[in-house]
């Protein structure tokens, strides 16, 4: 790779790293927090005739305004709700769209960020956030959680008070450590400053029993806007589609600053057909959640200190060194993730048989090397 100083980037960007997770062809990959099972065939089937139909017409721009995938998305959140036991009332002129959810973030932080403005975040956290604060030129501060990565209302009032954010981010479940915050804690961020709320709840579907969504709250909180991705739980990280859900007067702004036609035709077509087929799609979700549950209990069975997770992934703690443990599994052909934490490493949940073979590795190593534990079991 070259060297950017060598080029007039911004002075702010200089010494900055890219996000970037290890990809590597290993059969056993549990670092990314994907979703482990394929798309089912009969999804397959209905997202190939969808493609078919838009190929004859890809000479044309697609749908600006994406309306058939905002109809579909209003669809599948209201049947989220009545699950979780809430009512919410969502029209099409509340949902956006981008490419992943990164670019729907992207499109909030541009629109009401920038030089001169700042982003609040409570770290460990998703590390795009920082990123896409940073490259919009506005300014990041992180506030840090408690030791158990938990967030209380009156530290987050405090610290938004203290700030007086343009834009604060809270993700819930939090990546990378699995934990959820409650809906005191959104409304502590929401009445203490006068700027933005984002709730980044990527990985909400891995909730059970599932907790209300940040979506309860949006009548009347005009500045409040909640993100969710296809990417987790419908097992669509290839398709790239993330969506948001705000006020209509939040979402207008949005358009301000989208690139024209910024999702394809293809794209909507294989979000419609997948969302069709959301009950097949997240039929996976209550086997990964198993598999999350599963890797916990042993982990902490043998001497790791596990944290409670609400996502498909394990934030695991007491490692007494986060790069050798990466590189024994690694040797064994499984992939997890040195998230930088000192002393910790994540895993996401995997299909039963990869769940298997990563708990027996575990095992193998610690059997081999009992200081794999930072104090031994």
């Amino acid at each position: 790779m070259g060297n950017i100083e060598t080029l007039p980037v911004r002075s702010d960007l200089v010494g900055l790293k890219p996000y970037g997770a290890p990809h590597l062809n290993v059969p056993v990959q549990l670092n990314v927090n994907e979703n482990a099972y394929p798309i089912p065939e009969i999804v397959v089937e209905s997202m190939r005739r969808a493609a078919d139909l838009q190929l004859s017409g890809l000479n044309r721009y697609p749908d600006r305004e994406f309306d058939d995938l905002r109809g579909h998305l209003v669809t599948y959140l209201a049947g989220v709700n009545d699950r979780a036991g809430t009512s919410v009332t969502l029209s099409p002129d509340m949902i956006w769209a981008g490419n992943g959810s990164n670019e729907v973030l992207s499109h909030i932080v541009q629109a009401f960020g920038g030089p001169g403005r700042t982003a609040l975040g409570f770290t460990p956290s998703y590390s795009m956030h920082p990123l896409i604060t940073t490259g919009t030129g506005a300014a990041w501060q992180a506030a840090a959680r408690d030791e158990d990565f938990d967030l209380s209302a009156e530290f987050v009032a405090a610290e938004v008070a203290r700030v007086d954010p343009d834009i604060v981010f809270l993700c819930t479940p939090n990546n990378p450590t699995g934990t959820s915050i409650g809906l005191d804690v959104v409304d502590a961020a929401y009445d203490n400053c006068s700027g933005i709320v984002i709730v980044d709840e990527a990985y909400a579907e891995f909730s059970r029993p599932a907790k209300p969504s940040a979506m309860t709250l949006l009548e009347g909180r005009p500045r409040l806007v909640v993100s969710r991705t296809m990417s987790k739980a419908f097992a669509c990280a290839g398709l790239r589609l993330g969506y948001a859900i705000a006020a209509p007067e939040l979402i207008d702004a949005l358009r301000l600053v989208r690139l024209p036609y910024h999702l394809s035709a293809v794209t909507q077509a294989l979000a419609c057909a997948a969302l069709e087929h959301s009950a097949v799609l997240l039929d996976n979700v209550d086997r990964l959640i198993d598999s999350r549950n599963r890797i916990a209990e042993h982990l902490a069975r043998v001497g790791f200190r596990v944290y409670p997770s609400d996502s498909n992934f394990v934030l695991f703690g007491d490692v007494a060194s986060p790069p050798q443990l990466w590189q024994d599994l690694l040797d064994r052909g499984i992939l997890i993730r040195d998230i930088g934490i000192p002393h910790h490493a994540r895993v996401n949940a995997g299909t039963e048989e990869e769940t298997t073979v990563f708990l027996r590795a575990i095992d193998e190593i610690l059997a081999a090397n009992p200081g794999t534990l930072l104090t031994e079991a």
